[in-house]
């Protein structure tokens, strides 16, 4: 397994900020070199997209561009962050900060807490699933180990996409969610969850993202304070991004516009999640002098690979479709994607054992072969295939290499004899690295041969293989390397968790392998029911299920493997299909023609702000309405507490005092009710707005800044009740 687009284990830092672009095509050196203002990068799989935006920050950093602490980098997963921190530090580009949404989140919300709520920050939960099932207890409702699973997926759903409990079912029938439960149930279920996780004075991952969008919204200096420290921003897998993530980065961004997405609407996979490609599609309305650059160059797969991933998309439907990328394959040609159907899933299952052994032995490294399928619920019948034949696997997701015990110790035992080698008399007859560090481990359970079979033995050999194999790279990279510098090295790759590679197949689901590639890739259970999943019925659900084939097909560097069984078990009835994604792309299939070629052809699309800068020209920024002015001296409005009283702060008020403090004991009792901060209901410049302007209907509260629509539904009808002097209703709060 290894990380896509991959380069060398330890390459020579470049020796200048030229040196940086050497080996960069057309479009990626368009985007390493264009640093300033938005930019948009459209990167199809296999491309190079984390060689071209990382090339980019290390060019301006480097080049002296880009201060290196102004930097930062946000990607979707912890691996991602950690690889993105190696290549950097491999380039010269040291001090920038590589983060995922919700760690950059965490660590100012940690910060800027004393200052803005005041006291200690609650406590991050770290088990959301038990809160749930203590919220279901609360409730007298029964949740299986799965039904538990999933509605603690509707909750986080609920939240990044900024959805209280008393909205649920609606936007749950909305969005077309298949729930788990009665929405009215999991509307309760969120409900009892949130008052939970107040009375115990936690928060969950999602909180992190929603009450750092609050602190920023409501508190100037704080924000202020964040754009200062950061300047330049670069984002990852853009595709994926949710509401609230968006709302993040908007906030971290304010007016200014040095922003760098990159993504690939065709590898929208994670819409179950709140994720969504608009964002990625609508960019260059936002910013419409922003420059657009194609990726479609793929360095990773086969023509023959390409030209079934490309059949996919062709067939395609939907917005995302409309935007799809043509790759383009920029290697040898190799063999035909192999197509099989077996009559049930055992004899798939062996029949993908017998053909791995079969690669293995013709020289293929079981760390470049992948399983993939599309529900982890059918990975066991691969691992007891593959244990069968005697061939070691891994299953993608489980425990990370540098957490493994048996990785810890040998940690230890190295860093011991890095300190203490002289008096050791395991490294007498050791005359380099590799020997040394074969020395040490031998004492930890390694052997120059592995282990007959597989299981937990093999896994730890395997594991201290991987070190041993670590060493003798870095020996032949770096001559003279000591056991120390080697202890240095696995340091720094255990904080970036740059693992090394592990010897075995890797089992994984197809959402899981997003972003990593291998020599030779199995795609099975490719059938009706399964791909498309049964439960996707809408046009969207099954695009998106069409796109997670087109990432699993795009996964494979040079072997293909795609298979699909007629029953589920032996003398089962033979009632399955082949996947209709695979209708005239596999032979002796008819099927869909496939739309005109629509792909986008790589190439830059240069915006505005590069050219116009040049000779002078204003540049155009991102649509923005006309500036509001204060209602009682006229002077245009910026602050974003002062466009909510719709008044400057030092101009006089005529605010009802006694309205405003009813109004802010009635927040407190909604936000006592909802267990969340009470700026979370509305801020207090918005009750001042409410207490200066005291509307008389919906509509008049409506066009208050701070009073969305949603918060109209929720909480209109009492705060238009405590205007007009009446008591407000008896509707319970929740958030």
């Amino acid at each position: 397994m290894t990380a896509a687009t991959h380069s060398p284990l330890f390459p020579q830092v470049p020796d200048s900020a030229d040196a940086v672009l050497d080996g960069l095509d057309p479009e990626q050196r368009e985007v390493a070199t264009c640093l300033h203002g938005p930019v948009c990068v459209l990167a199809g799989a296999g491309t190079g997209k984390t060689r071209a935006i990382t090339h980019r920050i290390a060019y301006g950093v480097r080049a002296g561009i880009l201060q290196p602490s102004s930097v930062l980098a946000v990607t979707f997963t912890n691996r991602a962050a950690g690889e993105m921190r190696g290549r950097l530090r491999q380039l010269g580009a040291h001090g920038v900060q590589a983060r995922t949404f919700h760690s950059a989140a965490l660590r100012q919300l940690q910060y800027f807490w004393p200052k803005a709520i005041g006291g200690a920050m609650p406590r991050l939960v770290d088990r959301k699933v038990q809160l749930v099932a203590d919220a279901a207890a609360a409730c007298r409702i029964r949740l299986d180990r799965g039904e538990l699973r999933d509605v603690t997926a509707e909750i986080e759903w609920s939240k990044v996409t900024q959805t209280v409990p008393a909205d649920y079912a609606l936007a749950a029938v909305k969005a077309g969610r298949e729930t788990p439960r009665d929405p009215a149930e999991i509307a309760q279920l969120y409900s009892v969850y949130e008052d939970l996780k107040r009375d115990r004075s936690v928060i969950d991952f999602e909180d992190v993202l929603l009450l750092t969008v609050a602190i920023l919204q409501d508190r100037r200096d704080v924000a202020e304070q964040v754009r200062a420290q950061y300047q330049h921003f670069v984002v990852d897998e853009y595709q994926d991004v949710s509401p609230l993530q968006q709302r993040l980065l908007e906030l971290w961004l304010g007016e200014r516009d040095n922003l760098c997405v990159v993504g690939d609407a065709s590898q929208t996979i994670y819409s179950f999640t709140g994720a969504t490609s608009d964002h990625l599609l609508d960019f260059r309305t936002r910013h419409p002098g922003a420059t657009v650059v194609k990726l479609v160059r793929d360095y990773r797969s086969t023509p023959q690979v390409v030209h079934l991933a490309n059949g996919l998309l062709a067939q395609a439907r939907g917005r995302a479709a409309d935007h799809r990328l043509e790759l383009v394959s920029q290697r040898a040609p190799g063999p035909e994607p192999v197509y099989t159907e077996y009559p049930d899933e055992p004899t798939e299952a062996e029949g993908a054992a017998r053909r791995i052994q079969d690669l293995i032995a013709s020289g293929v490294p079981a760390s470049g072969i992948a399983v993939l399928f599309r529900t982890n619920s059918q990975s066991e019948t691969y691992e007891q295939a593959l244990a069968d034949v005697g061939v070691p696997y891994q299953l993608r997701g489980a425990e990370r290499f540098f957490d493994r015990p048996e990785v810890r110790k040998a940690g230890v035992a190295l860093r011991g004899a890095a300190r203490f080698g002289g008096n050791d008399s395991l490294l007498d007859d050791a005359v380099d690295l590799p020997s040394q560090v074969r020395a040490v481990l031998s004492g930890e359970g390694w052997t120059p041969q592995p282990p007959a079979g597989s299981g937990a033995v093999r896994e730890r050999w395997e594991s201290l293989a991987a070190l041993v194999h670590l060493a003798q790279d870095f020996a032949a990279a770096r001559p003279g390397a000591t056991l120390g510098d080697l202890v240095a090295e696995l340091d720094d790759r255990a904080n970036a968790q740059h693992a090394p590679t592990v010897q075995g197949v890797t089992l994984a689901s197809l959402h899981s392998a997003k972003g990593l590639e291998w020599d030779a890739v199995f795609l099975v259970g490719v059938a009706e029911g399964m791909i498309p999943i049964t439960y996707a019925r809408t046009d969207e659900q099954i695009e998106e299920e069409r796109r997670l084939l087109y990432v699993g097909v795009t996964r494979a560097r040079e072997q293909l493997y795609v298979s699909w069984s007629l029953s589920r078990s032996p003398a089962g009835r033979p009632s399955r299909r082949p996947s209709r994604f695979l209708d005239g792309l596999r032979p002796g299939s008819a099927g869909a023609a496939g739309r005109a070629a629509l792909g986008a052809s790589g190439g830059i699309e240069r915006g505005f702000t590069a050219a116009a800068k040049a000779v002078g020209t204003p540049v155009p920024r991102r649509t923005r309405r006309t500036p509001a002015r204060c209602r009682v001296c006229g002077r245009a409005l910026t602050d974003g507490g002062e466009l909510k009283l719709m008044r400057c702060e030092d101009c006089p008020s005529d605010m009802d005092e006694g309205l405003y403090e009813r109004l802010r004991e009635w927040r407190a009792e909604q936000a006592g009710r909802s267990g969340q901060p009470a700026f979370c209901v509305f801020t207090d410049k918005t009750l001042m707005a409410i207490a200066e302007s005291v509307p008389d209907d919906e509509r008049e509260l409506a066009r208050i800044p701070g009073v969305g629509m949603r918060k109209l539904r929720r909480y209109g009808a009492d705060v238009l009740a405590i205007c007009a002097g009446q008591e407000p209703g008896a509707e319970e709060g929740g958030n």
